[in-house]
């Protein structure tokens, strides 16, 4: 059975515990040029806003070395018409995954040679891609071309989701942490 290519960026599936993602976030402030989509990571900007009275730290889309302060889980409505991503140089605040002890489920690029299942344990980047207006998600996925025991490279893979509609091979989902988190250390690869 093919996997299906239906690239959804990062989503926080559970903690490292084996505990299951409860949905918790933070609220980070965002008015760049790069617009955000629910599954981009994102890092600190150097920067903040004040919405409502109250400030935030601004975030930007993350590029690939970037060290990474989480994944955008939602964007917060302004009114009932607003956008579910945050469009460019629009002022919103997103809601941030940016516990570093969280596995994400992503999608495996299109092309290359596939990733196997010897590769769990080793280290590779993501490759950021053109997210969706229509369904508001990222299109960043693991890049398959960048496996490697360095640990400087972004994601550590765990090994592939175990479920029926998922095999290995082209477009496969994989479990991963974040190496290069905010908040944590990096972890060297076997």
């Amino acid at each position: 059975m093919a996997n299906t290519d239906n690239a959804f960026g990062f989503k926080p599936v559970q903690h490292r515990n084996g505990a299951p993602y409860n949905g918790a976030f933070r609220l980070y402030s965002t008015d760049d040029a790069t617009a955000i989509y629910i599954g981009d990571p994102v890092i600190l900007s150097g920067t903040s806003q004040t919405v409502n009275g109250k400030i935030y730290s601004d975030v930007n889309q993350a590029a690939t070395g970037d060290v990474i302060t989480g994944v955008v889980i939602g964007v917060q409505p302004v009114t009932q018409d607003s956008l579910r991503y945050r469009a460019a140089s629009t002022i919103r605040l997103v809601m941030v995954a940016d516990s570093p002890d969280l596995l994400f489920e992503i999608q495996e690029v299109s092309g290359g040679t596939a990733l196997t299942a010897n590769d769990a344990g080793l280290n590779a980047n993501f490759v950021v891609g053109s997210g969706s207006t229509v369904t508001a998600l990222s299109g960043v996925e693991l890049n398959n071309a960048s496996e490697a025991t360095t640990n400087t490279l972004d994601v550590h893979i765990v090994g592939p989701v175990q479920r029926d509609d998922n095999a290995i091979g082209e477009h496969c989902k994989w479990l991963v942490t974040l190496n290069r988190h905010q908040f944590a250390n990096q972890i060297a690869g076997i």
